[in-house]
């Protein structure tokens, strides 16, 4: 890449961005904030500064690839940045390779680039063998298994199809930006190749932790902070030589499950197993054991759970060969190179979706997308009081029922304040339980292919995207095939 000029940036380092400097921290895991740094070390570098683009995304997660995607598709240059080898995220690199509920036992919900997806992955048979369309476009809290590595393909096709640059093994550290004007001027990547300066017209945070919102200084708001609770992690796996035809799925207070705890079989008296979900002849995704207390956000809690989740789910393969029919011959092909987080960081946004709005079922006129999912606040310990708050809250008290659906709004995407810079996926601005909703992979591809279709809106109209049409957002995002039934629009988004 050719470099046209070169930039001095000097910046206080942390040792997260990559710096030779490590400060004075005290040892932090769970909730545990950080001690105040004693020392610090200013880095002082000419870096090479890229070509300009006009987007540039942070995270190849499911949410990233759709922003990526769909800007791209619309005549936007646009960089996609992914610290992994792959794009798809707790799709892939995570091993969470089912989708979930994307319709509410009478239609579909998910349209546009999430349903392309999944209509392509079933042509191209990357689906569960069981899985048909007539299930999947109309079931109620179905999950849909998938082949990673088809998976994997697929995004790669369509990313390069639609002209999107993308840079794997490559992390966003740091960031110009001006809080009092909410613009941000670029950021600051490092891979393989050092560090570089990457400016652009819009960017959008992917990241699930966001990460890139954070660094340009928009408000933020961590998990535990305030409650001292954090949803627990999942170290997911793929198990193999299983004999479905002869044997039976086993989950949440399974009779066979409950009697391997009363053995003493696991460490843990952990009462709800999402199961395993069948994603080939004889493999399977395992998306059970809970790492409980594990901070995203701290380093060595992600080290210590990462261990911790390997030998969990050594514990699950020798629960299902002892207890479970079909399982005799099964092996552990590998647990996921990322932790399957739950709740991290999350922006404040123009608006914060809530649970009155969920459970109201309310539509908003910049809506863009409806779900139905549950709210899936996992128990915080292995405590039978929380695993029966757990269950009453997600089959019970918060659950909406077939049929039915919510709106999710534009301005859940925006950082208060900024614009040009959007955020999509986990890191919205949600209350705790509506985040248990929408957390998941079919959402955050609407909320991807939301956000990178209004930045493109911005670049053409001059537009921030804090003070965005989203008349004509919704419009584009129906015109892409998004299912947006609203019969009222507004170019003004929500803010109350």
């Amino acid at each position: 890449m050719k470099i046209s000029r070169r930039k001095a940036i000097e910046k206080t380092v942390i040792a997260a961005a990559g710096s030779a400097l490590f400060t004075n921290m005290a040892k932090t895991s769970g909730g545990a904030e950080l001690s105040e740094s004693k020392e610090t070390y200013s880095l002082k570098r000419e870096i090479p500064v890229s070509q300009k683009y006009d987007i540039v995304v942070a995270g190849g997660g499911p949410a990233g690839v759709a922003a990526a995607i769909c800007g791209a598709r619309l005549g936007a240059k646009v960089l996609l940045i992914e610290a992994t080898g792959c794009l798809g995220g707790m799709g892939t690199s995570g091993l969470v390779t089912a989708f979930d509920p994307m319709a509410n036992g009478e239609h579909l919900l998910v349209g546009g680039f999430m349903k392309e997806i999944l209509l392509d992955m079933h042509k191209h048979g990357y689906l569960g063998p069981q899985e048909k369309p007539e299930i999947f476009t109309k079931a109620y809290h179905h999950w849909t298994p998938f082949n990673a590595e088809g998976y994997k393909l697929l995004l790669d096709e369509k990313a390069v199809d639609a002209g999107v640059e993308v840079r794997f093994f490559t992390k966003v550290i740091d960031a110009e930006a001006d809080k009092e004007s909410g613009k941000v001027k670029g950021v600051i990547i490092n891979n393989v190749e050092g560090y570089e300066f990457i400016p652009s017209k819009t960017f959008i945070d992917c990241t699930g932790d966001a990460i890139m919102a954070n660094l340009c200084g928009a408000d933020c708001r961590e998990a535990g902070r305030d409650t001292q609770n954090i949803m627990p992690a999942t170290l997911c796996s793929y198990f193999c030589n299983i004999d479905f035809e002869n044997s039976i799925r086993v989950g949440t207070e399974h009779p066979i499950l409950l009697k391997a705890i009363e053995d003493g079989h696991f460490t843990q008296t952990d009462r709800h197993l999402p199961g395993l979900s069948r994603v080939g002849d004889t493999i399977g995704y395992l998306n059970g054991g809970h790492v409980f207390n594990l901070n995203a956000l701290r380093c060595d809690s992600l080290t210590n759970g990462m261990m911790l989740g390997r030998k969990i789910a050594k514990e699950y393969l020798s629960f299902y060969k002892k207890y479970v029919p079909g399982f005799e011959n099964a092996e552990h092909a590998t647990t996921a190179s990322v932790m399957g987080i739950r709740e991290s960081r999350r922006i404040t946004g123009e608006y914060e979706l809530n649970f009155e709005d969920y459970i109201s079922k309310r539509e908003f006129p910049d809506q863009i997308g409806i779900f139905n999912k549950s709210v899936d606040i996992h128990a915080y310990n292995d405590s039978l009081e929380e695993f029966n708050r757990f269950k009453e809250e997600y089959h019970n008290t918060g659950r909406l029922k077939q049929g039915e659906h919510f709106g999710i709004p534009y301005s859940i995407l925006i950082p208060k304040g900024w614009s040009n810079l959007w955020v999509a996926g986990c890191c919205n601005s949600s209350d705790i339980k509506v985040h248990g909703s929408i957390r998941v992979q079919p959402a955050a591809s609407m909320m991807g292919q939301a956000a990178g279709t209004a930045a493109v809106q911005s670049i053409k109209t001059g537009q921030p995207a804090n003070d965005l049409n989203t008349e004509t957002l919704v419009l584009t995002l129906r015109n892409e095939g998004a299912i947006l039934p609203q019969k009222r629009l507004s170019k003004k988004m929500t803010r109350i």
